[in-house]
């Protein structure tokens, strides 16, 4: 295998994540990005009725990302199911090629403290609300226009409703291809343990629209929740057409 060699950044992907899974983009030292994104959860089969899943109620994730360096990015986002409330810290550990394909290694790390305790007292579970997760992610360049990444995760407390704490691991895939310079299609798949209430590996696939700093992505997916510790844990149903979910993911760099 031939040595690595320096690649310039953002030769992978061009977005800090593909819909839920992380990549290994950096932002530009001293840049800000901001996200605001939301996953509907009437289902799509739904139809007219309901407007396609539109009119039904909604999981938002806010964030706002510091970048305090090109190689680290430290954010705080924050959804409203259970007011999951997370810090996260991101650091780029390689850049380069392996022959002629572009890779780029990452690691991402965070904490999440779920505020909406009552819900989770109600189980008995009132000292159980802070989580833990790590990932390594990987991604790589194939042809020029075929962005591809493994996400192996770590996650400790996946299931705060229940009295013990343990550990869960899951392992993300995804894949985006870029048909112009401003518009790609994607798709991601979470491979996770079986668990009460999240028996099922999450979906999600989607088109992606970048112009001046946004990125805009509208997914179907069967996970309706956002933030790491949450989607980590497993999806509530299959990733069945029946069961598909509208949402999107706007992001925005603020270069000051």
């Amino acid at each position: 295998m031939a040595a690595p060699t320096h690649v310039a950044a953002q030769e992978v992907f061009r977005s800090v994540h593909v819909a839920n899974l992380p990549t290994a983009e950096t932002l530009p030292g001293g840049s800000w990005l901001f996200e605001i994104s939301h996953r509907f959860g009437t289902p799509v089969s739904r139809g007219g009725e309901a407007l396609w899943g539109l009119d039904g109620p909604a999981f938002i994730r806010l964030g706002l990302s510091y970048a305090a360096s090109d190689r680290v990015t430290l954010g705080v986002q924050r959804t409203n199911f259970r007011d999951n409330l997370e810090l996260n810290a991101t650091a780029a550990l390689f850049e380069g090629r392996v022959g002629s394909v572009p890779v780029e290694v990452a690691v991402k790390s965070g904490a999440a403290w779920n505020t909406e305790v009552f819900e989770v007292a109600a189980h008995g579970g009132e000292d159980n609300e802070f989580q833990f997760y790590g990932q390594l992610i990987l991604n790589a360049m194939l042809g020029g226009r075929v962005a591809v990444a493994a996400v192996p995760s770590y996650i400790r407390n996946p299931r705060i409703l229940d009295f013990d704490t343990d550990d869960g691991i899951a392992l993300g895939l995804a894949g985006q291809v870029y048909l112009t310079n401003s518009a790609s299609i994607f798709g991601e798949w979470l491979i996770t343990e079986e668990r009460t209430d999240a028996e099922y590996d999450s979906g999600t696939f989607g088109l992606e629209l970048e112009t001046r700093g946004h990125f805009f992505k509208i997914v179907v997916t069967n996970q309706t929740l956002i933030n790491p510790t949450q989607f980590l844990g497993g999806a509530p149903v299959a990733f069945e057409p029946d069961e598909w979910r509208l949402g999107f993911n706007i992001t925005r760099v603020l270069p000051f």
